[in-house]
């Protein structure tokens, strides 16, 4: 038997959150156990319920600005293995960026638009539940347009590295790139360790540089 995620939801417009309610309910694998209108109610809601994942508007009172980013920052530090769904009106590449910040794991960005569609946030709840991220497409779009707007530090790569991030924006691990270039894994670690370098993302932790990468990499190629 398939264990619910457990979930609890904050929306302060109160049509969109019965609508949003009412798709929660019809999946079965998913229990709603709370919703909220507000920062301070999600979040007491959050410590009540001890829910898998937190849904939540990125903009909410009593601000109407970044609660939801706040919430996830606040997950983070206290329930680092609990998943989080922020959901915005409009593409704001730069709140994806701030959401992933600290890492991409049980991290989601969606677009309200696309929530209709009941197996989209099926599966982006169960993707944050299980350590998984989630990146609305329009949104990944928008980040690679801004990227080709500006020199790209891809020019930087040795031919070889750009063909190691090439097997990293597919998902591969290192083994798997080694394998795939006729590398050794000791050889692909070091030039995974130079791309990260001259990308300027030697300070960010390793999966978390593993996206930045990936997305540095597809703003170049869809140029």
């Amino acid at each position: 038997m398939t264990v619910a995620v457990r979930l609890v939801l904050g929306e302060d417009n109160y049509l969109v959150r019965e609508g949003i309610a009412s798709l929660l309910e019809a999946i079965e694998d998913v229990e709603l156990l709370a919703t909220s209108d507000t920062y301070s109610s999600l979040l007491a809601a959050i410590q009540e319920h001890e829910p898998d994942v937190v849904l939540t508007d990125i903009r909410m009172p009593p601000t109407f600005t970044d609660e939801g980013l706040r919430i996830a920052t606040w997950v983070r530090q206290n329930r680092p293995k609990m998943g989080v769904v922020v959901l915005s009106q409009y593409v704001e590449p730069e709140y994806a960026v701030a959401l992933l910040d600290k890492g991409s794991g049980g991290r989601a960005y969606l677009l309200k638009e696309r929530i209709s569609d009941v197996a989209d946030l099926r599966s982006a709840i169960h993707a944050v539940a299980a350590g998984g991220s989630v990146i609305d497409p329009k949104v990944v779009e928008a980040l690679v347009s801004a990227r080709a707007h500006r020199a790209s530090p891809i020019h930087a790569l040795t031919a070889r590295e750009r063909d190691v991030l090439g097997q990293l924006a597919q998902g591969k691990n290192n083994e798997a790139i080694a394998t795939a270039l006729f590398l050794t894994e000791r050889a692909v670690e070091k030039h995974i360790n130079s791309i990260f370098s001259k990308l300027g993302l030697s300070e960010e932790v390793d999966v978390n540089r593993r996206v930045k990468a990936t997305l540095l990499y597809l703003a170049e190629t869809a140029r």
